[in-house]
Order: C-alpha cells, then sequence, then structure tokens
C-alpha cells in the first residue's frame, strides 16, 4: 500500500487547549471564534478567499492515535461504524468543519463556529458553496433520532487516547 503525507499549511488556533467540552460541531459551536495562521509560503493562495461567507476546513486530528471500525458515537451509546460518523479515531485522522469566516488580515484568517482543538494543523481549505452540494433530499442515518442534541452536546472525552 502506497504511503501518503501531508504537508500543513497552517496552524488553527482555538479556545479549546484538550479535547474535554469541545463542541462536537460546528453547528454547536455558534460564535466560537478562532483564527487560522497561513504559512506565509502559503499566503498568496488566500487571494479572492474574502468573497466567501463560509469555508471548509480541512485538518489533522493531532492528538488522535489509533482507531476502531466500530465507534460509539457523540449522541449515541450504540456502537456504528466509524466511517458512519465524524469520530477523530478513524485510519486517517482526516476532520473536516464548515466555518463562518469573518475577515481576513494578510495571512491570518479570523472564523467562527470553533470546533477543533487549539494548535490543531490545517491541511486544505476550500470555499462552501451550497450550490455545489447535493440539493436533492438528504438522509441522515442514525443521527436522525438524535441529531437535535448536537447544539447542547460537548465533548466527553470518550475518543481520547487514553480513554
Amino acid at each position: 500500500m502506497v504511503e501518503i503525507r501531508y504537508k500543513p499549511i497552517g496552524m488553527i488556533h482555538t479556545p479549546f487547549e484538550d479535547t474535554k467540552n469541545i463542541p462536537i460541531q460546528p453547528s454547536a459551536a455558534k460564535g466560537i471564534t478562532g483564527i487560522i495562521e497561513i504559512y506565509p509560503e502559503y499566503a498568496k493562495g488566500l487571494k479572492d478567499l474574502d468573497g466567501f461567507s463560509h469555508i471548509l476546513l480541512i485538518y489533522h486530528f493531532h492528538l488522535s492515535e489509533g482507531f476502531h471500525l466500530e465507534v460509539r458515537p457523540f449522541l449515541d451509546e450504540n456502537k456504528r461504524g466509524v466511517f458512519s460518523t465524524r469520530a477523530p479515531r478513524r485510519p486517517n485522522n482526516i476532520g473536516i468543519s464548515v466555518v463562518k469566516l469573518v475577515r481576513i488580515e494578510k495571512n491570518i484568517l479570523h472564523f467562527e463556529n470553533a470546533d477543533m482543538v487549539n494548535n490543531t494543523p490545517l491541511l486544505d481549505i476550500k470555499p462552501f458553496i451550497p450550490d455545489m452540494n447535493p440539493n436533492d433530499t438528504v438522509k441522515t442515518g442514525w443521527l436522525t433520532e438524535v441529531k437535535h442534541k448536537m447544539s447542547y452536546h460537548k465533548s466527553d472525552r470518550r475518543f481520547d487516547n487514553d480513554v
């Protein structure tokens, strides 16, 4: 199997120093601010990004080691396949969040709805464009019954490496 390596393009800074009590999704992190420091060699890539209200952040779950193919996700006590969840302990430890872009100052992006740990390595940024996402009926699987809990449920450290 071919090994794939990524180099961070920047660092995400948030108020969360560890994984305890972090909002479990951006929708539960309304108003929580963060900044992204884009490394100088990638700063030119920010050109024209200020015209978008929301961006998709792709990052590395740097505190997560190992994985299980079945997990008990937040909002549920049943074991689920890891690919039917957004659990951080995954085969490739890649996270995604759609956040609100507030402003850009040179190589610093200010954003809202932060749901990641401070000093999270950023792998990529893409503009969020609703028209490019499916607009037909979306099914939410096992989350249908519990997604209303997302706005107040916080991380309980169930995915920490020592738990």
